[in-house]
Parts: C-alpha cells; sequence; structure tokens
C-alpha cells in the first residue's frame, strides 16, 4: 500500500518513522507531508531521501492510509476531506468521541475497527492506550467496577517545545539564572503540575477527562473512572498509579497471570529494591510495564498498580501503526 504521515516532522511523525523501521513495516510509497514553513525539506529514511510535502497543496489520493500526526486543529480542517480518498488514522483528540469513529488500542478493541463510517479511526490519549492495556484482561477475569488513576506524565506529551524547555530550565535553574515558563503554568524542572489542559467547569481538566470518557469507550461504557493528571519533569514515558477495584473476588497470582499473558504488557514486580519499572527503563520500549501489584487493605475487591509506557510509543506511534498492520492483513 502507499502511505502517508501528515506532520512527519513533530514528535510523533518522526516516531512514527522509527516503528516503520522497527517494524520492518513495508509499503510501495511514501509521502511525508508538513506545513508550509517545512515543506521542501528532506528526510532520511532507509537511504532514501523523502522531500516534505505541504499540506496546502497536497492531494491526499496518493496514499490509501494516511496517518495524521499533526493535531486537532489540522485533523478538524484537513482529516474528513482527506478521508474520502484514504482511511485517516488520527493522533489527536478531534475524533475521538465521534460515535461514528472507532476509538481503537488494538489489545483491547481490534474488532471495532469495522464501526468505522467515516473512513476515519482515532488513536486514543496516550494516557488512556496504556491504561486500557492493563484493565482489559482484569476486566475480562473480574469486572472492573471502579479505578482511580493518578498520571505522572512526561513532557513529550505536549510535543518538541515542551521537551526543548524542560532541558532548557534544567540548565538555566542549575546555572541559577531566572526561569521563565512559556509552554507551563508553571517552572517545569524540578517540580510538578497538577494541571493539563485546560480547565472544565466541573474542576476536572480536559486530559482528566478524556481518559474517563475515552476508557469507557473503548472498554466498557459501565466502568467508573476519576483521574488526576499531573506533568513532571521527565522527557518521555507516562506513569500512572492506579487503583481498581472489582466486581468480583481475585486473587493475586491470578491477576499477575493475565497480565504477565496479556499481549501489550510485561509486569515487572519484585517486592525489592529496584525491582519496578520507571519512566527511563520504558522509554524506546512498545511494552506496557505493570509493577506494585498489590491488595487495597481499604477496600473489598480491589488492587493497587503502578504502569509506565513510552508514551510516544504505545500512546501514539505504535498504536497508530498496529492498527494500519490490522487494516493491511484484512485486505
Amino acid at each position: 500500500m502507499n502511505i502517508a504521515i501528515v506532520g512527519a516532522t513533530g514528535n510523533v511523525g518522526r516516531k512514527t518513522l522509527e516503528v516503520f523501521d522497527k517494524k520492518n513495516f513495508r509499503f510501495n510509497n511514501l509521502y511525508l507531508v508538513a506545513s508550509e514553513k517545512s515543506a521542501g525539506k528532506k528526510i532520511l529514511f532507509r537511504d532514501k531521501e523523502y522531500e516534505i510535502e505541504n499540506l496546502e497543496n497536497y492531494d491526499f489520493s496518493k496514499a490509501d492510509i494516511t496517518f495524521f500526526a499533526a493535531g486537532g486543529k489540522v485533523a478538524e480542517k484537513y482529516a474528513e476531506n482527506a478521508a474520502k480518498h484514504t482511511v485517516v488514522i488520527d493522533n489527536s483528540s478531534f475524533f475521538r468521541m465521534d460515535p461514528d469513529v472507532p476509538l481503537i488500542v488494538p489489545q483491547v478493541n481490534s474488532s471495532d475497527i469495522k464501526k468505522m463510517n467515516k473512513n476515519i479511526i482515532a488513536n486514543p490519549n496516550c494516557s488512556t492506550a496504556q491504561l486500557v492495556i492493563a484493565l482489559k484482561p482484569l476486566h475480562d477475569l473480574y469486572k472492573i467496577k471502579r479505578v482511580v488513576v493518578s498520571t505522572y506524565q512526561s513532557v513529550s506529551g505536549g510535543g518538541k517545545s515542551p521537551m526543548d524547555e524542560l532541558i532548557e530550565q534544567t540548565k538555566k535553574y542549575l546555572d541559577g539564572k531566572k526561569i521563565e515558563s512559556k509552554n507551563f503554568t508553571k517552572q517545569i524542572a524540578f517540580n510538578v503540575i497538577p494541571h493539563i489542559d485546560v480547565f472544565s467547569d466541573d474542576g476536572y481538566t480536559k486530559e482528566e477527562l478524556k481518559m474517563t470518557n475515552e476508557t469507557k469507550k473503548i472498554l466498557d461504557e459501565t466502568i467508573e473512572l476519576t483521574a488526576t493528571c499531573v506533568r513532571i519533569p521527565v522527557l518521555v514515558s507516562h506513569s500512572e498509579s492506579v487503583n481498581i477495584e472489582f466486581e468480583k473476588i481475585f486473587t493475586l497470582d491470578k491477576v499477575r497471570e493475565a497480565l504477565s499473558n496479556a499481549e501489550g504488557c510485561q509486569v515487572i514486580d519484585k517486592r525489592e529494591n529496584g525491582g519496578y519499572s520507571t519512566p527511563l527503563e520504558a522509554a524506546g520500549n512498545d511494552e506496557t510495564y505493570i509493577s506494585r501489584i498489590r491488595e487495597d487493605k481499604t477496600k473489598k475487591n480491589s488492587i493497587n498498580l503502578w504502569i509506565v509506557s513510552d508514551n510516544l510509543l504505545r500512546g501514539a506511534a505504535l498504536n497508530s501503526v498496529e492498527i494500519a498492520e490490522i487494516i493491511i492483513n484484512s485486505k
């Protein structure tokens, strides 16, 4: 098939190319598309130079599958027109809650791809993607009633500029220089910020509401979920502290077994110093790592987990490429 990437020069676009290489993803022709300021630049991929095409006048009929990796405003403006000519896999939040657009994590609900009515498939929020991969095998076993999650999200979730700013702020902090925040509401270096995306009237942020609504759409509408989303001074990988209440009685051995056998999951849960996963180890790896598995002794049928995953991979590039593979293999 012919493949295109809109937003090819951004964090997710570049990571998508890395995933192509890692998975030996094959295509006939590749089209790299970006804004006017990037048009004409060249990217070397698999020993071939590809010239960036201008999104404004790009012909979407050239590709069978087009990855949108350029944010919600670009998806809003271009995706539905593109979908008249190509299957669109969109990484932004714009179509996620559209009832005619399936929201897919391949390890959880790949069968929902057949519900595609607009020729568009949505990728979930990065924090949601890694969460539902861990929830799915447990929901199948014990039926999840309620989830309480606190996230520890890396700055790469906001794009390249926040990553650059974290590095810049860190240098200034260590040099004793004045820090001014551009991409954050407060200083991010040596700090944590309990605020991602805009606030809604009820006090939750949009990021927190995404986790609630997307988990319901992907996994089960009956699951109750509440979230607190926090930005931390880490470049790559999101972490989550998760409390899960089941409807059925569980055993920790079966929980560990289910998670160990689940596609996309890897259990690292030794009750010793260093016997758990951190963002540093998760970065650059495909798996969602699960640690600190333990019973919640304050509430019946409840457990606590620690979940870590590379947000640029699992929450974006890898997830979208796996969706494309399902589409290609179904032809």
